[in-house]
């Protein structure tokens, strides 16, 4: 029976799927196995097994597939089997082997009922089946599917016995090799509850010898969000998407529900959902009913005396319940003497259906509950919650402010965001009377507060809205200190946003609204703001005028985190700015004063700009370090996702990228999006920039996603270095300059200034110019080429002035000198000068440890060699270039390098050598035995590595010989030579020449 069609991709399950091709592999080979897949209704069992059905039969495989169908109590015997039988009578090439087992054609109503009714008819049965089995396994490869094993009717349950125990698996008289056969068999984990008849049966068969038990997890959050963007051709607001995953907790089946569900506009539970997840709930007893009604008020989760004094039910009915519950995979029990739902959804469903009545009622009784055990900061929350649902607001009012109060001390500035925004929607609901008192209470210092915990959270867009509210809010007679307070918080915020020139004009209106005597605390704060307006709008001299004097007000009054703020910025603005040696040590200064302070966002300023100082001076060693404090000083304090450590968490991993540590780059950068979603750019761009160097399809739309939604300039920049790098690598001139003139045009839009980013534009748009301009001055084109030379002059005009001036408006450090170069090489090679000296000295200037553009350098210096006839020169260089296109898999580069090797013809290294067949004693060992027709498996055995280890070193052949696939790979070693023997060489594996430790040093 051919696997199910199914309309999107293939998402996740990479472990899942690797074990169970080794099963089938290892069936392959002749050693039968059988794997038992456990998973929850709708985690994707069928998706896996028909996947891995489909992996078989394009091997050559048979696949069988039945299926077990919930029929009551009056289930059909064997229907799974059956299913499998009329598949093979309805096909003529399995006729002669169902003609030999006659017996088994009495399921297909060949034969009397009674016939396999009595125990001697039901082992002929079983043991006809058996022999089916084997001989169609004999023939060819067989895969056995079996479905649904919690409907299986009690026939087909012993069948299966008989074939796991003592049929197909088990290895035939007289040491004949096993059955190539595996059977996978599925079944709902979640609907064996304790007296399920087949939990005996699993049991049994677990202990068996070639069966094993693969739980299906829920799948990853990312992968949740991958299957639910590649259901709809539309683009999914962020926000839809997030809910979609938090609330399918991993189940592909409720994302699906959820997602078809948003086009309704309703709200809560899809109604079909929702009934099927209610059946399961109204098979339980009243009591038990009632129980989990209660439950669902409560949350997730609930104690178990929390939920017997609201219940209100004596102790054995309680637990009675409870265990009728737990029984039927509805409730879990956990640590601590608590209870939880299983799924979410089942409780979001479970609360759906109660009464509006009913349901205030319960809200109000844990309410007074969680009062009655004293306030407690850490059920504040939960009381807030059960107040307002029921609609006790001025209760619910304090116990929100509560609740932030609480979450601003444990460092959770999501939590505090929520809480205050909760209780600046009651605030206007509440009497005045009813409200709660003190320092601080009012609607504008909260929105103020709010917006600091939206920064905080990393929601800048949201803190601005909530300092745009305050500011509304702030009335005409308000104190100048407030207003003042509201305007430089609102600049800040601005500022967080990359909105400039408004954060400038607010910044200006609140140092003008508050005079600078006699000295405050607040006018300092305005004025630290402001340097940092001043200074991104290009304002120099006003930032270094006022910073000077802020300076001076905050050491007199004892403002340390201000001062330590002052202090950074002065670092930045004066001398030689951070990347000098009296930056880095004002740098160190500021950072101590800002940890005796205990302000954490100041502190971690410092950090970052000790580190990127360090990175701009091209001095990665002492630049990690740095980093690491800084994430670790942001981890404690609860900021991970505020802007400082989101620009250290970039700047982490385009060290990575540029160290050559691609891999570690692409996995740092994923956990980073599963631990904070939300990042975009500062997250995605270096893995961004991997995948498209190796080739990945997809990157470019990719990155284009990351600039749908609110403006974000990192978001852009990223795009912009992917599009540029794209168009230059399809060697399209016109849209490689088209997109730089518009990036520079969003980058800049709101400052004007100078980027250090332009100079790597402009040098990776100079590439397909010059490409452009070289391809029509050979083909006697000379207008064009004069026109494609004016543009690289103009381009390299740009990279100039970026390299000389920079965002701070002193000379870039060694990446953008380096960049400079590689524009200098290209604007020659446009001009008709292939220059290899200038070529060398792009590369020399990559040296400071970006791996993959000094390979790229070097390819161009390989041209140049080869066209001013100095060959072997020009084969070292191209040797050395391919050899990091291999480690870094980096397959453009790498096919542009063979394509110059055999244009140029600049001859491979002799094997064992340099070259492209720069192959280790282990690698060459693999390669003997691929050409012996060996697999990963058999490989692995014989060099006693693990198969894992073997298909590594199979991917490194593939890779170096340039080769698509295994049989390639032995035909280019034939023509190499490559599996001759060397003079002294022995045949052992060598000393960790398999280990690639050889590659970093």
């Amino acid at each position: 029976m051919p696997p199910t069609a199914f309309a999107t991709a293939f998402i996740g399950r990479d472990e899942e799927i690797a074990r169970l091709s080794g099963v089938l592999e290892r069936a392959r080979a002749g050693e039968a196995r059988a794997v038992l897949l456990a998973g929850d209704a709708g985690v994707g069992k069928t998706r896996v097994l028909d996947e891995t059905a489909a992996r078989a039969a394009r091997t050559g495989t048979t696949v069988l597939t039945g299926h077990c169908v919930d029929l009551g109590d009056v289930g059909l015997p064997y229907l799974p089997f059956t299913e499998i039988l009329g598949v093979l009578a309805g096909d003529e090439r399995f006729a002669a082997v169902l003609a030999a087992h006659p017996v088994v054609g009495r399921l297909l109503g060949g034969g009397p009922d009674d016939a396999v009714r009595d125990l001697g008819g039901r082992l002929r049965l079983f043991e006809g089946m058996a022999g089916l089995l084997a001989d169609l396994a004999d023939v060819n490869p067989l895969l056995i599917v079996l479905e649904d094993l919690h409907w299986a009717d009690e026939s087909s349950r012993d069948l299966l016995r008989f074939l796991l125990s003592r049929g197909v698996l088990q290895r035939p008289a007289g040491g004949a090799p096993a059955h190539r056969l595996a059977l996978l068999a599925s079944y709902r984990a979640d609907d064996l509850h304790r007296r399920h008849p087949l939990r005996p049966l699993l049991a049994e068969l677990v202990r068996l010898p070639g069966v094993e038990r693969l739980e299906l997890r829920p799948l990853a959050d990312p992968e949740v969000t991958r299957l639910v963007r590649s259901l709809e051709d539309r683009p999914l607001p962020e926000a839809t998407v997030r809910s979609i995953v938090e609330r399918a907790e991993g189940n592909a089946f409720y994302a699906e529900e959820l997602l078809a569900a948003t086009d309704t506009g309703a709200g809560g539970v899809p109604s079909g959902l929702a009934d099927l997840l209610m059946i399961r709930v109204e098979q339980l007893s009243d009591t038990a009913q009632l129980v989990l009604r209660t439950a669902a008020v409560a949350g997730r989760r609930v104690e178990h005396d929390l939920l017997r004094d609201a219940v209100a039910l004596p102790e054995d009915e309680l637990e009675s319940a409870l265990r009728e519950a737990i029984g039927r995979q509805l409730l879990v029990a956990g640590a601590r003497g608590t209870y939880a739902f299983r799924h979410a959804l089942a409780r979001e469903a479970v609360y759906a259906d109660l009464l509006p009545g009913e349901r205030s009622r319960l809200h109000g009784a844990f309410a007074r509950l969680l009062g009655g055990r004293g306030h407690r900061a850490e059920t504040a929350a939960e009381r807030a919650h059960h107040y307002r649902e029921s609609h006790d607001l001025p209760e619910a009012l304090a116990a929100s402010l509560e609740a932030a109060d609480h979450a601003q001390r444990v460092g959770a500035p999501a939590e505090e965001l929520r809480q205050l925004e909760t209780a600046l929607d009651l605030w206007p609901t509440v009497d005045a009377a009813a409200r709660p008192s003190g320092e601080g209470l009012d609607r504008v210092t909260l929105m103020l507060r709010a917006s600091a915990a939206a920064a905080h959270a990393g929601q800048g867009h949201r803190a601005v809205s909530l300092t745009r509210a305050a500011l509304a809010g702030v009335d005409q007679d308000a104190d100048s200190e407030l207003a003042a307070r509201v305007r430089y918080t609102l600049a800040g915020t601005l500022l967080g946003v990359d909105s400039l020139t408004a954060a400038f004009r607010y910044s200006s209106e609140a140092l003008a609204m508050i005079p600078a005597e006699p000295p405050s605390p607040t006018w300092v704060w305005a004025a630290a703001t402001h340097v940092l307006a001043a200074r991104q709008v290009g304002e120099t001299e006003t930032a270094l005028r006022v910073a000077r004097q802020a300076l001076g007000v905050a050491d007199l009054l004892g403002v340390r985190d201000a001062q330590a703020d002052l202090l950074i910025s002065l670092a930045i603005l004066e001398g030689g700015g951070r990347r000098s040696a009296e930056g880095r040590e004002r740098l160190r200064e500021a950072r101590e004063l800002a940890r005796r302070a205990g302000s954490a966002p100041v502190e971690m300023r410092a950090l970052f700009n000790l580190a990127i100082g360090c990175y701009e001076a091209g001095e990665f060693e002492e630049c990690l370090p740095w980093l690491a404090d800084g994430l670790d000083r942001a981890r404690r304090a609860g900021l991970l996702s505020s802007p400082y450590p989101l620009e250290m968490r970039y700047l982490q991993l385009l060290l990575l990228h540029t160290l050559g540590r691609w891999d570690e780059c692409v996995r740092t950068a994923a956990a980073d999006l599963a631990v904070l979603p939300h990042t975009g750019g500062y997250a995605a761009g270096p893995a961004l920039y991997v995948a498209l160097a190796r080739g990945e399809t997809g990157a470019v739309e990719r990155a284009e996603a990351l600039t749908e939604g609110p403006a974000d300039w990192m978001a852009m920049l990223v795009a912009a270095v992917v599009r540029t790098d794209a168009a230059a690598l399809r060697g399209d001139a016109e849209a490689a300059v088209a997109q730089l003139r518009a990036s520079l045009k969003a980058l800049t839009q709101d400052t004007g200034g100078y980027l250090d980013v332009t100079v790597r534009l402009a040098a990776l748009t100079l590439t397909p110019v010059a490409d452009t301009a070289a391809s029509a001055r050979a083909g006697g084109d000379e207008a064009t080429a004069a026109r494609w030379a004016a543009v690289a002059e103009e381009l390299v005009d740009l990279a100039r002035t970026a390299a000389r001036r920079g965002e701070a408006g002193v000379p870039q450090g060694p990446e953008g000198q380096a960049w400079l170069a590689r524009a200098e090489a290209e604007r020659a090679r446009a001009a008709g000068e292939p220059d290899a000296a200038a070529w060398e000295k792009a590369a020399a200037a990559f040296e400071f440890g970006d791996v993959y553009e000094r390979a790229r350098c070097r390819l161009r210096l390989a041209e140049a060699l080869s066209a001013a006839g100095r060959r072997e020169e020009a084969a070292g260089e191209a040797r050395a270039a391919r050899e990091t296109a291999v480690r870094l898999r980096a397959a453009p580069l790498l096919e542009r390098v063979d394509d110059l090797i055999r244009r140029a013809r600049l001859a491979p290294a002799p094997p064992g050598r340099e070259g492209p067949a720069a192959l280790t004693a282990r690698e060459r060992d693999v390669l003997r035995l691929l050409a012996l027709g060996r697999s990963n498996r058999q490989i692995g055995e014989e060099l006693f590595i693990s198969g894992k280890t073997a298909s590594v070193h199979v991917s490194n052949i593939l890779a170096k010989l340039s080769a698509s696939s295994r049989t390639e790979a032995v035909a280019i070693a034939h023509r190499e030579r490559l599996l001759e023997a060397e003079p002294g060489a022995g045949t052992g594996a060598g000393t960790g020449a398999g280990t690639g430790a050889g590659t970093s040093g």
